[in-house]
């Protein structure tokens, strides 16, 4: 079993060095100045350097118009964007056609009912993140803390690759792979000492538990050998 393990929300130096070297397949990149985790668009071209092929750059936004895309483009070079607000499905495939990157559409879940649409966002975009809805009075989409109901993707067959997110950590990351099978995971404030300051120990011991989740699989289909 190969397992995604995205760190969202790097904003030093430090903290997507540890993230890096831990063996993150996907480093996230803010873009939405209400969240602890925004960045500035030098900010992002620094860090953007630093990653040098090593995981795949994410770029996420919030219903950002096409001027805000192309400087966030131009500045970190990102190899996925990663839409996190109320975009349509038209806006996916408009994105997806103006600026020739995969596009990652979160979709935020509390009931059955929230997977309505998924079908026609699945026909646009690469690949579909799985997030806690935000409470009615939140400034942000995500990087809450908030974990949803995992059965709800119980049994879930889709024709493109999914993720899940929404308050996971070290601790509560092998269940939610466990009951929703997706390939791949998504951490941001359960990795943090406080919102947005990442805490290095914190994301090595969520990598290395993710991790762990991949090895015991490939060690169950050999029969334990």
């Amino acid at each position: 079993m190969s397992l995604i393990v995205k760190i969202c929300g790097l904003s030093t130096r430090e903290t997507l060095s540890v993230a890096l070297d831990a063996g993150a397949d996907m480093v996230g990149f803010v873009f939405f100045t209400p969240s602890p985790r925004h960045l500035a668009l030098e900010t992002a071209r620094d860090l953007g350097k630093l990653v040098k092929g090593r995981a795949e750059k994410v770029a996420l936004t919030v219903d950002a118009d096409d001027a805000t895309l192309a400087d966030i483009v131009e500045a970190l070079q990102p190899d996925i964007l990663q839409l996190h607000g109320h975009e349509s499905v038209a806006r996916i495939g408009d994105v997806r056609q103006k600026f020739s990157l995969p596009v990652m559409k979160a979709i935020a879940v509390e009931t059955v009912s929230d997977l309505a649409s998924l079908s026609e966002y699945a026909g646009v975009a690469d690949r579909i993140l799985f997030d806690a809805r935000a409470p009615r009075e939140a400034t942000r989409p995500g990087g809450l803390g908030a974990v949803f109901d995992w059965h709800i993707l119980e049994n879930l067959e889709l024709a493109i690759p999914y993720m899940v997110s929404g308050g996971l950590h070290a601790g509560n990351v092998t269940e939610a792979v466990r009951v929703t099978r997706a390939g791949g995971v998504d951490v941001s404030s359960g990795v943090e000492r406080a919102p947005g300051h990442k805490d290095p120990e914190m994301i090595r011991a969520f990598i290395k538990a993710a991790r762990r989740i991949a090895h015991e699989a490939t060690m169950a289909a050999q029969g334990g050998r």
